[in-house]
C-alpha cells in the first residue's frame, strides 16, 4: 500500500504560557495543506521571517521564542479522508522538524503496510536516536482538556479593523526581494540574501541611497561585511563603522580612490573600532596609484627584472603574468590599480 504524507502544521511563536508567566502566547495553526517534510520546514522558515519582519517576534529558537508542534497523518494515495493524526513535539530546530516528520512517515508507513492501526497520540522527537517515542495517547477531544478562559471574553475583529492593520504592515520579504530585482537589477539569489532579514534589507537600501552603486553594495554587504558581522556577532548598524561609514568606504572604491585589497583592510580595521575612511586614506597615503605614466615605468621595471616570466607569457603561458603583476603591486606597497596594471603589462609585453 502506498501512502502520501499529509502534514498538519501547527507553529507557535512562543512556548511561554500567558497564565504562568504573563508573557503572551501567539499560536498559529495551519490547515492540512503541507505534503512533505521539506515543505513543512520551508513553511516554518518563511513564517519566522514574516513574524520578525513585522516585529512581533524575535525568532530566537534557542530561547524558545519560536517553537513548533507538528501534526502528521498518512492516507492511501487518492483517498480523500485524512488518516489518524499524530502530534510530534520536542523539536528545537527547522532541521529537527524535517527529520522528525521523515522518521514519523517511515514509522507510520511500516505500521500501515503491516496491516496495523495507528493511534491518535502525542510523540516526542529524540534527536540522539533519530526517532519519535510515544508520550501519551489522545483518543477524544476531552483528553486535550480544552476549556474556555473565563477572564478572556471572545475577541471579534471586524473587516475594517483588519484592513487598517494590513495597511500598516511593512513591505514583506518576498515582495521586497522582487522589487530589489526590478529596481536594482539584482539576481534572484542576491535579492533573497539581502532581504533575509528586515535589517539586511534596510541596510542595503540605505547604502544605495547614500550613493553606493547597487551591485557594489550587494557584493560587499553579502560578502566581506556579512563575514565580519558573523565573526564579531555584531550587525553593521551596531558596529563602529555603521552604515554611513561603510557607504563612505565604498564610495572611495567606486571612485577608484582605493583598490579592493586596501578597502578590505580598512573594513576589517574599522568594523569594530570605527573611524573616518576618507581621513584614514588621506592621512596614511593609501590612495590608489592610477597614474598611467608612473605605472608604465613600474611595468617596464618589472619586465626587465623578470625576463623569464616575460618570455613565458609571450610563449603563451598566461599564468606568468601573475609574477609580473605582483612585482608592480609590491613596488607600490599594494596600492596599484591592478586592472590598469594588467592592461599595461599585456600591452607592453605584446608590443615587444
Amino acid at each position: 500500500m502506498h501512502h502520501a504524507g499529509d502534514v498538519l502544521q501547527s507553529a507557535t511563536s512562543s512556548l511561554i504560557d500567558l497564565n504562568r508567566c504573563g508573557v503572551p502566547l501567539m499560536e498559529i495553526v495551519g490547515e492540512p495543506d503541507l505534503r512533505t517534510p521539506e515543505a513543512a520546514r520551508e513553511y516554518l522558515v518563511r513564517l519566522r521571517q514574516i513574524l520578525t519582519y513585522i516585529g512581533v517576534n524575535d525568532g530566537n529558537l534557542e530561547k524558545g521564542s519560536f517553537r513548533c508542534d507538528a501534526n502528521i497523518s498518512l492516507r492511501p494515495r487518492g483517498a480523500r479522508e485524512l488518516g489518524v493524526k499524530v502530534e510530534v513535539k520536542n523539536m528545537n530546530s527547522f532541521r529537527a522538524v524535517q527529520r522528525a516528520l521523515e522518521s514519523e512517515i517511515e514509522r507510520q508507513t511500516d505500521v500501515l503496510d503491516a496491516g496495523g492501526a495507528l493511534l491518535q497520540e502525542t510523540r516526542g522527537w529524540v534527536e540522539a536516536q533519530g526517532r519519535t517515542i510515544s508520550q501519551r495517547s489522545k483518543e477524544q477531544a476531552h483528553d486535550y482538556r480544552y476549556f474556555p478562559e473565563p477572564d478572556l471574553p471572545p475577541l471579534r475583529l471586524d473587516a475594517a479593523f483588519v484592513e487598517r492593520v494590513r495597511a500598516q504592515l511593512p513591505e514583506l520579504p518576498e515582495a521586497r526581494a522582487h522589487r530589489f530585482q526590478e529596481q536594482y537589477g539584482l539576481t534572484v539569489y542576491d535579492a533573497a540574501v539581502l532581504t533575509d532579514t528586515r535589517d539586511d534589507a534596510d541596510t542595503y537600501e540605505a547604502l544605495v541611497v547614500a550613493g553606493v552603486p547597487a551591485k557594489l553594495a550587494a557584493n560587499w554587504q553579502s560578502g566581506d561585511v556579512a563575514a565580519l558581522a558573523n565573526e564579531h556577532r555584531m550587525a553593521l548598524r551596531h558596529s563602529g563603522l555603521g552604515v554611513d561609514g561603510l557607504a563612505s568606504l565604498l564610495r572611495l572604491v567606486d571612485a577608484g580612490t582605493i583598490n579592493g585589497p586596501t578597502a578590505k583592510e580598512l573594513l576589517a580595521e574599522l568594523y569594530v573600532a570605527g573611524g573616518n575612511p576618507e581621513a584614514l586614506v588621506r592621512d596614511r597615503g593609501l590612495a590608489q596609484v592610477s597614474d598611467t605614466t608612473e605605472l608604465t615605468a613600474l611595468v617596464d621595471a618589472a619586465i626587465a627584472a623578470n625576463p623569464a616570466a616575460a618570455a613565458d607569457f609571450r610563449a603563451g603561458k598566461q599564468q606568468a603574468l601573475g609574477q609580473l603583476m605582483r612585482a608592480v603591486k609590491d613596488a607600490t606597497g599594494g596600492k596599484a590599480d591592478m586592472p590598469l596594471v594588467n592592461r599595461l603589462l599585456r600591452d607592453r609585453l605584446l608590443e615587444q
